[in-house]
C-alpha cells in the first residue's frame, strides 16, 4: 500500500508539471501579453521597466524555468492585472466562496439525484418514473446560465424572497447568510441532479438483473433489505467513478454562476485572468484546481475497495 501511494504521488507531481508546462506555452503562443494594452500608452523607458518588473523582457525558455522554479517553491508570483496582489493572496481570499458554493451544489445535487434514481427504479414504468425522467431531460437540456437567470428573475426579482446578488462574508462566510446561497446553489445543482439520477437508475437496473440479487430473492429476503444491502451498494461504483469529475466541475463549472450572482469567488478572477492574459494568476488557479482533481482521483481509487471488496489494491484484497 505504501509503494502504491508513493507511485501515485510521483504520477501526481508529473501530471502537475505537464499541466503547468502546457498552460505556460499555450498562453505564450498567443500574440500579445497582459501588458500590451497598458504599456502601449507609456514612454519607452517606462514600458521597458514595466516588462522588466514582471520578467516579460526575458526569453521564453528562461521565463519558463523561472516560473517553474517559483511554482516548486509554492510562489505563484504577483498578478499582472491586479497590481499589488499576489496570486496566493487572491486564491486564499476568494477560494472559500467558490468552495462553499461547490460543496453545497454537489451535496444537494448528488444526494437528490441518487434519491430520485432509486425512486425511479423502484417505480419503473409508472407515472412517477415518467415524471422523474421528464425532469431529468429538462434539467440536462437547459443550461445552468438560463436556470440562474430564471430563478433570479422570479424568486429574487418578482417575489423578492431572496437577494438578487451577493454572497456571505466575514463570520458568515462558511455557515451563515443562507439566503444569499439558495439561488446560486439550486442553479448549479440541477445539472448534478439530472446526471446522478440517470446514472443511479441505469446502474440499479443493471444490478437488479445480477445472479446474486436473484439468489437473495430465492432465499426469501425482504425486498427493502435486498435493495439496501445488494442493489444500492453495488450501484454506487459507477457513481464513485464520476465523483472526481464532479468535484472539479463544482469549482470550474461555477464560473458563470459566480458572474450572474456577483459571487466573489475564484471563478470570476479566473475568467478575468484569461481575458487579461495574466499568466501568473492563470497558472496559480490551474495548479490549484488540477491538484484538487488529482487528489480526489487518488482517494477514489481507495474508495473502490471500500464499496466493493472484490477490487484489489496493490495485488491484495482489502
Amino acid at each position: 500500500m505504501i509503494l502504491y501511494t508513493l507511485k501515485r504521488f510521483l504520477v501526481m507531481l508529473l501530471t502537475l508539471i505537464v499541466i503547468a508546462t502546457l498552460t505556460f506555452f499555450l498562453l505564450a503562443a498567443v500574440p500579445g501579453d497582459a501588458l500590451t494594452t497598458r504599456a502601449e500608452r507609456l514612454p519607452p523607458e517606462t514600458r521597458a521597466n514595466l516588462y522588466k518588473k514582471y520578467g516579460l523582457d526575458k526569453p521564453l525558455l528562461e521565463r519558463y524555468f523561472i516560473t517553474m522554479k517559483s511554482l516548486v517553491k509554492g510562489d505563484f508570483g504577483e498578478s499582472i492585472i491586479y497590481p499589488g496582489q499576489t496570486v496566493g493572496s487572491i486564491i486564499e481570499e476568494k477560494l472559500p466562496a467558490s468552495a462553499r458554493l461547490g460543496f453545497q451544489t454537489m451535496l444537494i445535487g448528488v444526494f437528490t439525484g441518487i434519491f430520485l434514481g432509486i425512486l425511479a427504479t423502484m417505480h419503473k414504468d409508472t407515472w412517477l418514473d415518467y415524471l422523474i425522467v421528464f425532469l431529468v431531460i429538462l434539467f440536462i437540456s437547459i443550461p445552468s446560465l438560463v436556470f440562474g437567470l430564471g430563478l433570479q428573475s422570479l424568486f429574487a426579482g418578482k417575489l423578492g424572497w431572496f437577494p438578487v446578488i451577493g454572497w456571505p462574508k466575514g463570520k458568515d462566510l462558511w455557515f451563515g447568510g443562507w439566503k444569499y446561497t439558495v439561488l446560486p446553489t439550486l442553479t448549479g445543482a440541477f445539472s448534478y441532479i439530472a446526471l446522478y439520477t440517470r446514472l443511479m437508475k441505469t446502474s440499479m437496473l443493471d444490478v437488479i438483473n445480477q445472479d446474486y440479487v436473484m439468489t437473495a430473492r430465492s432465499k426469501g429476503l425482504y425486498e427493502p433489505e435486498i435493495v439496501r444491502n445488494h442493489v444500492v451498494r453495488n450501484s454506487f461504483i459507477p457513481l464513485i467513478t464520476l465523483l472526481p469529475m464532479s468535484v472539479a466541475m463544482s469549482i470550474t463549472g461555477s464560473f458563470f454562476i459566480e458572474r450572474i450572482f456577483s459571487i466573489p469567488g475564484i471563478g470570476m478572477y479566473y475568467v478575468n485572468a484569461i481575458n487579461g492574459r495574466d499568466l501568473t494568476l492563470i497558472l496559480g488557479e490551474t495548479i490549484i484546481i488540477a491538484t484538487l482533481y488529482i487528489v480526489i482521483i487518488f482517494i477514489t481509487d481507495l474508495l473502490y475497495a471500500v464499496v466493493d471488496p472484490r477490487i484489489r489494491v496493490h495485488g491484495r484484497s482489502r
